[in-house]
């Protein structure tokens, strides 16, 4: 074919570009596999940072974004690129490495709240997408990354329950719309930019030696004199009488001013010694942070209080007796800190050191928790007694030793793994519907609810009736002296009316007990990055129900059609429409048919 000469340079550009756009796809498919490994390198670093990882392990693997989101538990993609890490209340302990997230170039929410990790915190360098950090009640210390004033999208901070120390960097992004760093240790000014001093002063409750608006707290920092300059040096000895005038007024107005400061301080050191002997009941945080794994409960504002026991017959120590012997903390819930007590009557109990329940009078609380500690079912973990005080609230359980669901369901999956079997997990939920439907008609005015079901608060005995696998339920009905502000971090935050606003009642609980039928069935962590239930009913519904099924129990064949049958009960339990869910006493029946 003949070409012209006009025609050639046109070809050959047409060319050079078309080699140039196959380059640069090339090399963009290369940057991505480059992100998509440095990505996943870095969740696996903070996984491993992590002890135990629970169920990360086994959900960790391959790539975390797909083109139908991210198959890895806690993690959400965004144009195939990490946007968000949320990993609250999963009992993570550990130090987090300061650099471990600095390839998560596209992530916009970080959660890491109410578990149990320590060191200091990482300074997220670089993130510049980021909008969401919460590292809430956790055992952190050290001073707030001054890295934090450079993420220019930040929009919430969450660094409360702490045991952070220094000054408050200032913050200035506009787009900061939530802020929190109170119960912690910092100290000095708060900054006086106009961000900060539009939060209230919950924000920054209850850090000591901190100071100046918006708490009531005034800033005492008394001015250093200036340096002499050098025209006053020059005109020294031409006023000489005069300075020395000046200088014996200066001298009593000194004394007078050290009279004033140190009555000050000793006014300032008397009430603050005082508050400090109220807070010191339960005080784990520093041998925590340094990996203590026991340490001494003591209270010395509560030694004289007393204990209320329900049974007199297991009144085998007072609050001194309980205060003062080893505990083991066990970790942080949405109620607050649990430590397992050792007292010298020789019977281990298990403490709950309530959180967020201040706000409630004491006549109520008192109240609710004498209607709790007259409950006595085999399915149901006992309340032993409690105590209430202005400063700390207190729940006593009797210890159970087998662990729980949730750690029989994730933990260890290996070649040592103990498999639970199906009629291990049938007699199991049985047991959980039982204590349930209990709770739920144990009073003759109102139900009872659990409110907080889930598989880590399914506890196991192993030795009530010679019965390998005995189920009882803890933390329920905690959920009407709760603050609105912390229901949604309990179970029936899940359930779909709460987000509607709508009053809940016991077919909340009824959704929970759903979910938990299908975390026995399938092996899956209901959580908030996944459909469970819709992923369920659509396996059911086109014909693939043994898809759905653990693989540790997809070989016992001949218990299939039990399996379907649970797991029918536990779409009918997980109906949107509360309405349409069974009642507690029909489910136990469905379920002992079974």
């Amino acid at each position: 074919m003949d070409f012209s000469s006009k025609s050639m340079p046109m070809l050959f550009i047409a060319t050079l570009l078309l080699e140039l756009t196959c380059i640069a796809a090339s090399g963009n498919r290369s940057r991505q596999q480059v992100l998509y490994v440095s990505e996943a390198a870095d969740l696996i670093k903070l996984r491993n940072s992590f002890s135990p990882p629970l169920i990360l392990y086994a959900n960790w693997t391959g790539s975390p974004c797909s083109t139908n989101g991210s198959q890895w538990f806690g993690i959400t993609c965004h144009n195939s690129r990490v946007a968000g890490v949320s990993l609250p209340g999963m009992r993570l302990s550990g130090s987090i490495p300061s650099t471990v997230l600095q390839n998560l170039w596209y992530l916009a929410s970080l959660d890491l709240s109410n578990n149990a990790l320590y060191g200091t915190l990482p300074t997220l360098q670089g993130l510049i997408n980021l909008r969401v950090v919460s590292f809430a009640s956790n055992q952190f210390s050290g001073a707030i990354p001054l890295q934090f004033v450079a993420l220019p999208n930040l929009a919430k901070l969450e660094l409360q329950d702490n045991n952070l120390s220094g000054t408050i960097p200032a913050f200035d992004q506009q787009a900061l719309a939530r802020f929190n760093v109170s119960h912690n240790h910092l100290e000095g000014r708060i900054p006086s930019n106009p961000v900060l001093q539009g939060f209230p002063t919950t924000s920054f409750a209850n850090n000591l030696q901190l100071c100046g608006k918006p708490l009531a707290n005034p800033c005492s920092s008394p001015t250093s004199p200036a340096p002499p300059s050098a025209g006053t040096a020059a005109s020294s000895q031409s006023s000489g009488k005069s300075l020395r005038s000046w200088a014996i007024v200066l001298i009593v107005i000194s004394a007078l001013a050290g009279v004033c400061m140190a009555t000050f301080c000793f006014l300032f050191c008397l009430k603050r010694r005082s508050k400090k002997a109220t807070e010191k009941a339960f005080d784990l945080d520093a041998s925590l942070a340094k990996g203590s794994g026991t340490s001494e409960i003591i209270s010395e504002a509560n030694q004289n209080k007393n204990l209320m026991f329900y049974d007199r017959e297991k009144a085998t120590c007072g609050l001194d007796d309980l205060m003062r012997s080893p505990a083991e903390w066990l970790g942080k819930g949405e109620l607050g800190n649990t430590f397992r007590a050792m007292p010298e009557s020789g019977r281990i109990m298990v403490v709950k050191r309530l959180h967020g329940v201040n706000g409630v009078s004491k006549e109520e609380f008192v109240q609710q928790m004498q209607l709790l500690g007259r409950l006595r079912h085999k399915n149901l973990v006992e309340m032993l007694s409690f105590h209430c005080s202005k400063e700390e609230k207190l729940v006593v359980f009797e210890h159970v030793s087998g662990g729980n669901l949730f750690q029989l369901l994730h933990d260890n999956r290996g070649e040592a793994r103990i498999v639970l079997k199906w009629a291990a997990r049938l007699n199991i939920v049985k047991g959980i519907s039982r204590g349930l439907a209990y709770l739920h008609e144990s009073t003759p005015f109102h139900k009872i609810l659990h409110a907080n079901l889930k598989s880590s608060n399914v506890l196991i005995d192993h030795n009530e009736e010679g019965k390998e696998y005995n189920s009882r339920l803890t933390d329920y009905g905690f959920y009407s002296i709760l603050p609105s502000t912390q229901v949604h971090s309990l179970a029936v935050g899940k359930v779909p009316e709460f987000s509607q606003g709508m009053k809940l009642a016991d077919k909340a609980d009824v959704y929970c007990f759903g979910l938990i039928l299908l975390e026995v069935v399938t092996g899956r962590f209901p959580g908030d990055e996944e459909d469970l239930p819709g992923w369920v009913r659509s396996n059911v519904t086109n014909g693939r129900p043994t898809d759905i099924l653990d693989m540790e129990i997809a070989s016992e064949i001949e218990r299939y059609p039990d399996i379907l049958k649970l797991t029918q009960i536990a779409l009918d339990c997980l109906e949107i429409d509360p309405e349409r869910r069974p009642v507690m006493n029909e489910v136990v029946k469905r379920t002992e048919e079974i």
